[in-house]
């Protein structure tokens, strides 16, 4: 007899969400997970009163009404909206592209006047866009395109615009309003108190063990469990026999400042090329500079981050969706559709970047199509 119904490997979103649906239908789970803490990607700890977003910025924003009514229940939110600021060589400008991006890159006041900009810079691009260079100056045209993406972007991937799909970019928000709200979601925040709360929330008197690599124990954790729901790399699974899927990888330096504002804002873009980060976080604006009694921090940390070329032994953030990459995964897939037993759910496991509301609705559609 199997001690326990389910094995999940990952205590991220995917894993916490299986997990917590598994024990309110009855069944019997052990959640174990490598790092010496829970939660994924999602994790928090707290610094000086400050809850940071240790593997990177997390903003919860989601139009699922069901994803949303799922997850408030396990965490209150409060009403962070994403505004991010491009630096472009000490320029300062609105992100994402709306009225007031344009009137700090042309001067223009009206969106007629910066239509007609766009439109007669869009013209250099005359058939359907070959890459994502072409198809951001389709959409905003060059001056944009080399202040506010073509830097980023290629520090963010680690290729020049031209050598990257034009789907990356294609549902770039773009709008003629005066409107600094980066998603286009009705529900939007984070959770009061960080994620790691709302984690612990949704594990709640479920079996975890931390500092326990399921890979390396793999034979002795799959005789405790009948199945097992697995949300790491799917190559690591296969012991790589295909090749290595590639990754974008980012590194983080951190800073504790004694000071109570750094630069004003949750996230600033570093978009020239020069520069070497893409981004600093500067965590204690998720939550409007205050600690859990509506406080005033006194100190602040910020994270500037550095994206780079994944290899073993990194993190793995980003998949890189291009054709090769594509193809591999796709026979990995059909390696882990021969896998009695398992179930292979979450970013690593299947290969996508998912934004968290669309990990908790794969996880959702899961637990319904496993438990029901």
């Amino acid at each position: 007899m199997k001690k326990y119904d389910y094995l999940v490997v990952g205590s991220g979103l995917f894993g916490s969400v299986f997990a917590h649906e598994a024990k309110a239908r009855g069944a019997s789970v052990l959640v174990v997970d490598k790092r010496p803490n829970i939660g994924g990607n999602v994790y928090t700890e707290k610094v000086e009163g400050i809850n940071v977003h240790v593997y990177g910025a997390h903003i919860f924003h989601t139009n699922d009404r069901r994803v949303w009514n799922y997850i408030t229940r396990f965490a209150e939110f409060n009403r962070f909206t994403n505004s991010p600021v491009a630096n472009y060589k000490g320029e300062l400008f609105s992100l994402p592209f709306n009225m007031y991006t344009f009137y700090q890159m042309w001067g223009v006041t009206t969106p007629a006047e910066a239509e007609a900009i766009i439109s007669e810079q869009r013209v250099e691009i005359k058939e359907t866009p070959r890459n994502l260079e072409e198809q951001a100056i389709s959409l905003v045209g060059r001056d944009i395109f080399e202040k506010l993406i073509k830097g980023y972007t290629e520090k963010q991937w680690g290729r020049d615009c031209r050598e990257l799909p034009a789907f990356i970019i294609r549902r770039l928000p773009v709008r003629f309003t005066f409107d600094n709200n980066y998603f286009n979601a009705l529900y939007q925040g984070i959770p009061v108190g960080g994620y790691t709360k709302l984690i612990e929330n949704l594990l709640d008197g479920i079996e975890v063990r931390l500092n326990t690599d399921y890979l390396e124990h793999k034979q002795a954790l799959d005789m405790l469990a009948d199945k097992v729901v697995y949300t790491g790399p799917i190559d690591a699974y296969f012991g790589y026999r295909l090749g290595y899927l590639e990754y974008r990888s980012v590194r983080f330096e951190n800073e504790l400042l004694d000071l109570p504002n750094f630069q004003g804002n949750a996230a600033v873009n570093y978009t020239d090329r020069e520069t070497p980060w893409t981004r600093i976080i500067e965590h204690k604006w998720f939550e409007f500079g205050k600690d859990e009694e509506g406080r005033d921090l006194p100190k602040t940390v910020i994270s500037r981050e550095y994206s780079s070329e994944w290899k073993p032994g990194n993190e793995p953030y980003y998949p890189v969706n291009d054709r090769k990459n594509g193809e591999l995964y796709e026979k990995y897939r059909q390696l882990a559709e021969k896998e009695d037993n398992v179930i292979f759910g979450g970013r690593l496991a299947q290969y996508r970047y998912f934004d968290m509301d669309q990990v908790i609705a794969e996880a959702l559609h899961c637990c319904d199509a496993e438990l029901d």
